[in-house]
């Protein structure tokens, strides 16, 4: 600990990422990338950008780029915010609508950058257990609350709600601050956008970086109401006016407008998911149902943590939590039909 640091930095505990290793040879399934690259519009929509231009800052309100993607959605670009990565999104949420008087809720098992969210701006929390199926029961968050935010499907666990459940939460919070976190909603689950228009309550966050395949780029977004919006857009010219660059501006929109790419390609990961689940059910995993494009497993007597180690000794990464109810679990990105076989070859001499 240095002597110059502040007081608030000496009581951080920041967010650990996923392991980026350098390893030659490697079957990475640990950080949830998608195995397959962005489309060839969008690199081609890149290098047409890769000239003298760089020199002027870019559009400080990425106005094309919300005007694709409210399009894309059925909202006015005025419904939406976009930000340098959605883990910048939810900075500004977590600042300029979720500090209020009374503790904001979010599941006890859930993306761990919330809680450090809440230490880095003073935001009171409460954790709000999963069922024993590592479920959110809807009636836990019918209590009085300063906010709640949940991803959906969630994380680690990839479960996923309904829309009329994820409704029933909006619905029942009509004074408070519903963020729905769908980082992985792509890949199975129903979007709570559709509600954003009923609810001036409701925020829903989204990335690029999974289903559109563009975790190097870093763009985010939340589509709610305009008062909602417009609290973001006074944190984000408070801190960062030129949050998007001019290649990641261009990069998204094409993402966007490359539908039949962004169907294939999540539809192959939905497809090598299942084909997953069935292998290593029969290897006598219990493995929670994903709408995401990875999965949560373990096994009826194997540690999690010592899967894990072995299989990174045959070069496969996978994420292991240690922590309470989940020690036990792997998440496992979805790879490649070639990654997937390489991995359940080696479950299938670990657990045997």
């Amino acid at each position: 600990m240095s002597k110059f640091w502040s007081s608030l930095v000496s009581q951080l505990k920041p967010y650990v990422p996923g392991e980026q290793p350098k390893m030659e040879r490697l079957v990475k399934l640990n950080t949830n990338e998608n195995p397959y690259g962005p489309s060839p519009r969008v690199l081609e929509a890149i290098r047409a950008q890769l000239d003298e231009r760089l020199r002027l800052y870019p559009d400080p309100e990425s106005e094309q780029l919300r005007s694709v993607i409210a399009t894309c959605y059925g909202v006015s670009p005025e419904q939406v915010f976009v930000g340098n990565g959605s883990d910048e999104v939810l900075a500004h949420i977590f600042q300029g609508l979720l500090k209020q008087d009374r503790p904001i809720l979010f599941p006890d098992i859930t993306y761990s950058f919330y809680p450090v969210y809440c230490g880095l701006y003073g935001v009171e929390s409460q954790l709000v257990p999963l069922t024993g199926d590592f479920e959110i029961d809807p009636q836990d968050y019918l209590v009085p609350n300063g906010g709640i935010i949940f991803p959906n499907p969630n994380a680690p666990t990839g479960r996923a709600l309904p829309l009329v459940e994820v409704e029933r939460i909006v619905a029942g919070n009509p004074d408070s601050v519903v963020v729905v976190d769908e980082a992985y909603v792509d890949f199975g689950a129903e979007s709570a956008v559709t509600l954003v228009d009923r609810y001036p309550n409701l925020l829903v966050s989204q990335t690029l970086s999974k289903a559109r395949s563009l975790a190097g780029l870093r763009v985010g977004l939340a589509i709610g109401h305009r008062d909602l919006v417009e609290a973001l857009n006074r944190v984000k010219n408070s801190f960062n006016s030129y949050p998007l660059d001019r290649l990641a501006q261009a990069g998204a929109v094409a993402a966007f407008e490359d539908e039949a790419w962004f169907n294939e390609t999540r539809q192959r990961v939905m497809d090598e998911r299942a084909r997953v689940t069935l292998a290593m059910t029969a290897m006598g995993f219990e493995v929670l149902p994903s709408s995401a494009n990875f999965i949560f497993a373990r096994h009826a007597s194997q540690k999690g943590a010592d899967l894990a180690l072995r299989l990174r000794e045959r070069g496969i990464i996978v994420r292991h939590f240690d922590k309470p109810r989940i020690d036990d679990f792997l998440r496992i990105t979805i790879g490649t039909a070639e990654q997937n076989d390489e991995l359940l070859q080696a479950l299938k001499g670990l657990v045997n």
